[in-house]
């Protein structure tokens, strides 16, 4: 059962496509004009916590039955008395036993603490090519927010203005823009992530990074993700790119060198090609041999300078997933990104998507579970973030309390690239002569946003906050996508703050699975989280027979 159909007439949202389990649309638009609930708070921030209309209206739930395995149907416990984790210089009075008080402050990371003001990331955001449109606003509300973003896979490879010479780069404008966009506002939490693929690897990415921004950068190993098992993919109109791609060293489909498809393209017949990248570790057939590349691979990383290394893994079955924990817990690497079916993409193939791999809440539990054997055994378990069709302050409670004490972060990857979209195409309408910087799509804007306002500061309830970071004559140089990004990580924030104070947990290092329940018993017997009315049965029981 889908917790959330097409519309919701509380929050009033309308959702433009089909409702994926996350709540967004199955196909996120860049040109939507609304409404979903994260395009929503995009605008209004923490204000879409709530039911509208206050005053004329009552709410009731809908949301009582539970259907199926998936992180909806996880519910959140609470109680009725205490206090954990209250913050230094914060009592047990309920005076200061408040939301607001609620410490969301993480940080992940081996030896070298990376922190992070709230507990998510971006997905990798590579080279399809919405994300290098949008780049600027996620880079930059990331920065100002101060959590982690990462460049992709594949950036240098797709650059036209790149240079490599004897097979390294020497020159990578793009992959630069990027770096720099978020360093420009960071200030000390989050971090900027670079991925490498097979291509990334060969082209010499990691020298490249290190000898230009040293250890400002983590440096991620990927080994795949959760909307597709095999290499990313883009797609181009030009047959003269197509060409360049091929001749970069990608798998281009069709062929642009055969004669046949190039008339067929030239007639019309054809009208793209896909630039596939290539699978990794096809040249090995045991663990023992993966084991001994990745140890080799992290021990060249660490000798050229990175101080931070990650990994991210995919929904592949329950052997790489030991694997991936394993390993990396191994190589002291400092965050393991697991990304189930489930989530979202720049371009995969549909039915892969659909029918392939291990679903995120099954694959999370069973990485809860093979941590635990790890730790039982003495080792430091590398720090855990979680991804795949996550979006709500719901979902990254679950996903921490699903994993705890081990995951950090909850790895979001469409549900942050919609502020982009949206505050983009309202920067293009409000200033039209940076419509085509900021790559905007819209010429007036939407009823669904002059509900709200007709300015910039009318319309983002953060306007004021992001001005007071950055100081009012720095405004100018905000992306609105950005602002539209702050507003999204703010309600995040405060949800997660009100779930927290709930269940009377004031700081994230408290949150514990107990704090979960199951809605039903194929839910219970997958997670190992107990049914609603057994979790503290015992407990009452003890209470009525005292």
């Amino acid at each position: 059962m889908n917790q959330y159909p097409k519309t919701n007439d509380v929050l009033g949202t309308v959702n433009r496509g089909d409702a994926a389990e996350s709540g967004l649309c199955t196909l996120c638009r860049a040109d939507c004009q609304g409404k979903c609930e994260t395009w929503l708070t995009s605008m209004i921030g923490r204000k879409m916590l709530y039911p509208r209309d206050f005053g004329i209206v009552t709410a009731g739930s809908r949301n009582t039955t539970h259907v199926g395995v998936s992180y909806n149907s996880l519910r959140i416990q609470g109680y009725n008395y205490g206090a954990a984790g209250l913050p230094k210089g914060i009592s047990n009075s309920a005076d200061d036993c408040i939301f607001p008080n609620v410490n969301i402050e993480t940080e992940f990371g081996n030896e070298v603490k990376t922190k992070s003001r709230i507990p998510i990331m971006t997905g990798a955001l590579g080279s399809t090519f919405i994300a290098a449109k949008y780049w600027d606003a996620f880079a930059t509300g990331a920065a100002l927010v101060g959590f982690p973003i990462v460049i992709g896979e594949n950036v240098v490879g797709v650059d036209k203005e790149a240079v490599i010479e004897n097979g390294k780069i020497v020159k990578a404008p793009e992959l630069d823009r990027r770096i720099e966009t978020y360093l420009r506002y960071y200030d000390g939490y989050g971090a900027i992530i670079v991925q490498m693929n097979v291509e990334d690897t060969r082209n010499g990415v990691a020298e490249y990074v290190i000898d230009k921004y040293g250890d400002k950068v983590v440096i991620e190993l990927k080994w795949g993700q959760g909307a597709k098992n095999i290499g990313g993919e883009i797609q181009v109109t030009s047959l003269d790119y197509a060409l360049f791609l091929k001749n970069r060293g990608y798998v281009v489909d069709p062929d642009p060198t055969k004669p046949a498809v190039q008339e067929a393209f030239k007639n019309g017949a054809i009208k793209s090609f896909a630039r596939h990248s290539r699978l990794g570790y096809t040249d090995l057939s045991s663990p023992e041999q993966v084991r001994e590349n990745f140890m080799s691979s992290v021990e060249y990383l660490r000798k050229i300078g990175y101080k931070r290394i990650s990994l991210k893994t995919g929904s592949y079955g329950m052997e790489a997933l030991a694997m991936a924990m394993k390993y990396a817990t191994d190589a002291k690497l400092d965050l393991l990104t697991i990304d189930g079916s489930g989530g979202g993409t720049g371009m995969s193939p549909w039915n892969m998507m659909e029918t392939w791999g291990v679903p995120s809440i099954l694959l999370h539990a069973k990485a809860y579970e093979y941590a635990t054997i790890l730790a039982a055994k003495g080792n430091k378990v590398v720090d855990l973030a979680f991804g795949g069709g996550l979006a709500r302050e719901d979902h990254i409670f679950k996903a921490l309390a699903l994993g705890a004490p081990f995951t950090k972060l909850v790895c979001m990857g469409r549900a942050v690239m919609i502020p982009g979209f949206l505050g983009a195409n309202i920067e293009g309408v409000l200033k039209p002569e940076r419509k085509a910087l900021v790559n905007g799509n819209w010429d007036k804007l939407p009823a669904a946003v002059t509900q709200v306002g007709a300015t910039a500061e009318e319309i983002f309830a953060g306007y004021y906050d992001v001005q007071n970071k950055v100081g009012k004559d720095e405004m100018k140089n905000i992306p609105l996508g950005a602002i539209a990004m702050w507003n999204l990580a703010d309600k995040l924030a405060a949800g997660l703050q009100q779930l927290m104070a709930g269940a009377r947990k004031f700081s994230l290092k408290e949150i514990s699975r107990d704090d979960l329940v199951a809605g039903n018993r194929e839910t219970e017997r997958e997670t190992n989280i107990k049914y609603i009315t057994d979790a503290l049965d015992e407990s009452a029981k003890k209470i009525l027979n005292s």
